[in-house]
């Protein structure tokens, strides 16, 4: 049994890997100054009310508690609100993990697994991305979660502290046994907001451009079940335990959905028709992000148990049902 740290584990990957994390026996204290997460999506652990970029508070709790890893979640993640208030994001997804980096240093604490994005690759110039591709982030978001991967390289090299950084694609989907799934706020993820669309809860889903050069000319990306994310982390603390070289693993199916696609497994798992308008292109948007996930499956041993599409939406489905307060039963405004 290890004592882990879990930065940022009340949100929504970070929560499900707290889970998985106790499933394994481990011991998890987690930090999370709640501005996005929530208290009750801890299904056990401790929780201890505060933020990485508290140096103080670190102290304490590196003090206080021998940590045999840590595990970094606790990043902004809205790409627009990046774009109209980048101070913020430097501040909080930079500047704070530098100083939880600090801290760790200097209290010989370590390894550490980063919550990363595949934003930072910028425009796709391969079918399937690979951890080899160019990196030029079209966001301050993107360039945000590069930066810290730049200082993870830095802080190896300079004082022996050892990371992984896990590039996700679309995180999707809920605990399979409903007790804890995504909440944002605001929203911006298909597949909840085409659920809430179906149950009445929004207006008609926007679908940003049907021309693209995809087989039904709507985007396509690569939807990874959120427990097979944190099943990943898992793997990662045992890679870095073993002494495994760090670096950076990207995590996807590899294999990607379109928009329609989604939006037609919708109906079909819930029976309820999705309203949606068709709108205009949105800039930076591209046909087509599909990881190559194949170092991960090496390398870690790692491979998605929740790879249908049709299993990620039921279990998204489910979670949408119990926080509308529905049943099975009630759910049904615009039958198919």
């Amino acid at each position: 049994m290890a004592r882990l740290l879990v930065v940022g584990g009340c949100g929504y990957i970070g929560s499900h890997t707290v889970k998985r994390l106790l499933q394994a026996g481990h011991d998890v204290v987690v930090l999370d100054n709640l501005s996005s997460g929530f208290r009750d999506s801890l299904l056990g652990g401790t929780l201890v009310v505060g933020d990485c970029g508290n140096r103080p508070q670190l102290d304490t709790l590196f003090s206080n508690y021998a940590f045999d890893g840590v595990l970094h979640f606790a990043s902004l993640i809205q790409v627009g609100e990046s774009v109209t208030d980048p101070a913020r994001y430097y501040l909080n997804n930079v500047m704070k993990t530098l100083t939880l980096l600090t801290a760790m240093k200097d209290h010989g604490v370590g390894p550490l697994v980063f919550s990363s994005t595949a934003a930072i690759f910028g425009e796709p110039t391969t079918a399937r991305l690979s951890e080899s591709h160019p990196c030029t982030p079209l966001n301050p978001y993107g360039m945000s979660k590069l930066m810290v991967e730049h200082m993870l390289g830095d802080f190896l090299h300079a004082y022996g502290l050892r990371s992984v950084a896990l590039r996700y694609f679309n995180a999707s989907g809920a605990d399979p046994l409903n007790r804890i799934g995504e909440r944002h706020d605001p929203e911006t993820h298909l597949i909840p907001l085409a659920l809430q669309a179906a149950l009445g809860l929004r207006g008609p889903l926007s679908v940003y451009g049907r021309d693209y050069a995809t087989p039904d000319g709507t985007c396509v990306r690569d939807y990874i079940h959120v427990d097979d994310l944190a099943q990943a982390h898992l793997l990662a603390l045992e890679y870095l335990w073993q002494d495994g070289e760090p670096g950076a693993f990207n995590l996807g199916n590899g294999g990607g959905f379109s928009v329609q696609q989604v939006l037609d497994t919708v109906e079909r798992v819930t029976g309820c028709r999705v309203p949606f308008e068709n709108a205009p292109r949105r800039p930076g948007d591209p046909a087509q992000l599909v990881a190559d996930a194949q170092l991960a499956r090496h390398t870690l041993g790692w491979a998605p148990r929740h790879a249908a599409l049709e299993t990620i939406i039921t279990h998204a489905w489910q979670w949408e049902i119990k926080r509308a307060g529905l049943t099975p039963t009630l759910y049904n405004p615009h039958a198919a």
